[in-house]
């Protein structure tokens, strides 16, 4: 009975293990991932496969030479970083501020940060332009 189990076990195939993407040399937290910072790892690294889903992304720790690249260590590169003097505007209908304030947080496009006006002392939430600017949400 063995025998048969053991010959039904070898006979089947199995399915071939997946490749992942790992690091090629130490990534510094907060370093941006470009094509020559990626190897192909054989079988059954865990991890992101595709190179284009991880390429312009900033790592969010330090991943060292051969460990799998996995998206919940990376993020969108900061444009704004926390304490940076930055500019902000408003614009509602023909109402257009621009004013000078700190930002409480840091972030990329896209990303919602608090930032404080440096006149007025109020915080203000602002969303992060791709060129960086940034604009008052209310």
């Amino acid at each position: 009975m063995r025998a048969l189990t053991l010959i039904l076990a070898l006979s089947i195939p199995l399915p071939a293990l997946a490749g992942g993407l790992i690091a090629a040399r130490i990534l510094p937290a907060g370093t941006v991932i470009a094509a020559d910072d990626l190897d192909m790892a054989e079988g059954g690294a865990k991890g992101v496969i595709d190179p284009a889903r991880v390429i312009g992304l900033e790592t969010r720790i330090t991943i060292h030479e051969g460990r799998p690249i996995q998206t919940s260590l990376l993020r969108r590169p900061t444009l704004v970083g926390r304490n940076q003097i930055v500019r902000m505007s408003f614009q509602r209908g023909t109402l257009h501020i621009v004013t000078d304030g700190r930002a409480l947080d840091e972030g990329g496009a896209g990303d919602l940060i608090r930032v404080m006006n440096l006149t007025s002392r109020n915080t203000v939430t602002a969303r992060i332009a791709p060129d960086g600017s940034l604009h008052a949400a209310r």
